[in-house]
């Protein structure tokens, strides 16, 4: 599927543009592509600094985030490689902390394009290996490298030793390319285990943890799942971590929502379950203060877009689009609202995206859908929102992009609350028509 990838510097786009033409223009997973790429241009991925490689279906980019903010609140320089973009492709290389710029980043696409020249590299391969070259030629303390999709055939997977490897929240997503059943998914997941790598997950159901033992066994990866080797839990307003080496009271994340102090406790798992980089209690104590993820349950600022609601209207911006994270969120609208309140929904979702299985957790806390369209990709039509608004008693209207929903909004009686979500795409669309590009 297209990745919306444009960019206001025309070196930078002259790059994306031969980069959708040299692409298959399409997900195929496999490593042979990218293996290829990679010994084109010396095999950068041999020479990275300490990896934490993420996988997960939901939480692994907010893993990420803690790792990163742990690692820097102990003075480490981090590079971090995760996907999709919201607004810029640049978001997608954070080197030693900073986004590339776009002089860089020009040169690095054209010169990895120019290598990949007949093998015929998808999009995610191509920028894999820019980040993997950028990483390698510059300094840092660790990398931070988020899984595109799936696992065992993704193309981060050619890195040969990680320091840790870990897998957070798993669910049913991307059922075309990973499996129809959470074992199936796990499986995938789990081949990002390595020889004698530390793997660090999430607490499973019993016929899941069976399948990711049963990977680790076979890669010969020692395997720490929380509730055996590390637990943790919320308790009075703090987040208690416990493991072989102690005991941990640590902040609740900044980041909203039930789903990050989760998130937030394997972050803290996979630091101190690795022996290459060692990090201070003082900064595992931070990191949940510092971490930053847009478009996780974030909550939205008076820019240009929203400037014509009532100052006590909280937008909130979120791109999840599974069952997974509908449930994350309507647990969220739960404890956040007050007894009997409703919010308004703002929703664009993918045409492939399970619908039912996203909205249905919000039944209840939810009084007026406002459907839209994802710019630029074939997505659910307002009729399908329309149905469900219909089944639930409640009203839903069709709007042609995000200005107009919020223009609708702004001219009837006002909700507290607002809740935009469904589509990382349209997540992007929303903090750029709101002046908030990521950086």
């Amino acid at each position: 599927m297209p990745d919306n990838a444009t960019s206001t510097d025309p070196a930078v786009q002259a790059q994306l543009d031969r980069l959708w033409s040299l692409s298959p223009g399409a997900d195929i997973l496999g490593l042979e592509r990218i293996t290829a790429l990679l010994g084109r241009i010396g095999n950068p991925h041999l020479a990275l600094p300490p990896v934490f490689h993420v996988a997960g279906t939901n939480g692994k980019g907010s893993t990420c985030a803690f790792l990163r903010a742990a690692l820097e609140a102990d003075g480490r320089t981090v590079h971090v490689f995760t996907s999709p973009h919201l607004v810029r492709f640049n978001e997608r290389l954070r080197i030693a902390g900073t986004l590339i710029g776009d002089a860089p980043l020009a040169c690095y696409l054209e010169e990895t394009l120019d290598a990949a020249g007949d093998i015929g590299a998808s999009f995610f391969e191509v920028t894999t290996a820019i980040a993997f070259r950028a990483f390698a030629e510059q300094e840092a303390d660790a990398c931070i490298i988020e899984v595109g999709l799936g696992g065992r055939l993704d193309a981060t997977n050619v890195l040969p030793r990680p320091a840790v490897c870990g897998i957070a929240q798993l669910g049913l997503d991307h059922q075309a390319f990973l499996g129809d059943s959470l074992p199936q998914i796990a499986a995938e997941k789990a081949g990002i285990a390595k020889p004698d790598v530390p793997l660090v997950t999430g607490r499973y159901p019993d016929a899941i943890a069976t399948v990711i033992a049963g990977a680790a066994g076979t890669a010969g990866a020692p395997w720490h799942p929380m509730g055996r080797d590390w637990d943790a839990a919320v308790y009075r307003g703090r987040l208690h971590y416990r493991d072989a080496l102690g005991r941990l009271d640590v902040p609740l994340p900044r980041l909203p929502g039930p789903h990050q102090p989760m998130n937030a406790a394997l972050a803290i798992a996979m630091l101190r379950h690795q022996d290459i980089l060692t990090v201070s209690e003082a900064a595992l104590k931070a990191a949940p203060l510092w971490a930053q993820w847009p478009a996780r349950l974030q909550k939205m600022e008076r820019g240009p877009l929203l400037a014509a609601l009532p100052p006590d209207c909280a937008v909130w911006l979120d791109g999840g689009h599974n069952a997974d994270a509908g449930a994350m969120l309507g647990a969220f609208l739960t404890n956040h609202l007050a007894a009997g309140d409703e919010a308004a929904l703002v929703v664009g979702m993918l045409a492939n995206k399970d619908i039912d299985a996203f909205l249905a957790p919000m039944r209840g806390r939810i009084a007026h859908i406002h459907a839209l369209p994802v710019p630029g990709h074939d997505c659910h039509p307002p009729e399908r929102f329309a149905a469900i608004a219909q089944q639930w008693g409640i009203v839903s209207s069709a709007h042609a992009d995000i200005a107009e929903a919020i223009a609708a909004i702004a001219a009837t009686p006002v909700r507290t609350e607002i809740l935009i979500a469904g589509s990382l795409y349209l997540a992007g669309d929303v903090l750029r028509r709101n002046g908030q590009i990521p950086d």
